[in-house]
């Protein structure tokens, strides 16, 4: 069984391995701590979550720049070229799913069975949310229909909870509603629904702002920020008569993937 000085050597190497920016080395050496089925601190929480976003954020990218390619090759009828891409695509693919399974399976058997704070619970939910709707990017079918109805599920019971235990300025809740935003834009093509949670979720921050506390007042407000932005490019892709939009599919957008706050 592993003992404190145990869990105090993975904590170590995993800052160690964050600022070599070896991530996948940070991902293993919190897995250990989160396989300890204790309840994780605050640092080990983020620790683990930078490790996490880092890992599966290189997936990302690479998969998007791939699909990118692919449909300038098709474009240009560029059959051979379109064949080789897509197995390179699908072997991003491939690795994001790893990761995403890796990340469900402790957050399901070790992190969320372990919390005993409202605090970290939601923080977990959300971070389940996260890695499903990152799972709804690029499956098809009616693997996409689970991975979407289980990110939406994920959000809601963060949502719940941190509405009950957080107050609106707390920089999880707004991490969180950033995030389920973001899903309710990209993956549900809904930008009626994705502004109207932004703009609650700003608004009654806004409203409790002098209860604001001064050691999570920079990440707060820098993701009030984020709201803010969004709102103000989502809203243009609402129609006038009140349909969904699809136009709205390849606009960057700001996401707070796995926001670390206190």
């Amino acid at each position: 069984m592993a003992s404190q000085r145990d869990r105090e050597n993975y904590v170590y190497i995993a800052k160690l391995a964050e600022q070599a920016e070896r991530y996948d080395e940070m991902v293993d050496a919190m897995k250990k701590v989160a396989s300890l089925d204790v309840d994780l601190t605050v640092e080990e929480r983020n620790l683990l979550s930078v490790g996490y976003k880092n890992v599966v954020g290189a997936r990302r990218a690479s998969w998007r720049i791939l699909s990118s390619i692919e449909q300038k090759e098709k474009a240009r009828g560029n059959e051979h070229h379109v064949k080789q891409i897509k197995e390179y695509r699908q072997k991003a693919e491939s690795e994001l799913s790893g990761i995403c399974s890796d990340i469900m399976t402790l957050i399901d058997e070790h992190l969320i069975p372990s919390s005993t704070a409202g605090e970290s619970s939601i923080f977990f939910y959300k971070m389940k949310g996260d890695y499903y709707r990152y799972l709804a990017e690029f499956k098809t079918g009616n693997e996409r229909k689970e991975a979407t109805d289980k990110s939406l599920e994920a959000y809601q019971a963060a949502t719940s909870t941190a509405e009950a235990d957080l107050p609106p300025t707390h920089p999880i809740r707004l991490g969180l509603a950033l995030n389920f935003s973001v899903f309710y834009y990209e993956i549900m093509n809904s930008p009626e629904r994705a502004c109207h949670l932004a703009k609650q979720a700003f608004d009654e921050a806004i409203s409790e702002l002098d209860t604001l506390s001064e050691e999570s007042y920079k990440d707060s407000t820098l993701i009030m920020q984020l709201l803010r932005d969004n709102l103000t490019l989502w809203t243009s892709d609402i129609p006038e008569d009140g349909g969904n939009s699809n136009s709205s599919i390849g606009v960057v957008v700001h996401a707070c993937s796995d926001f670390i706050a206190s």
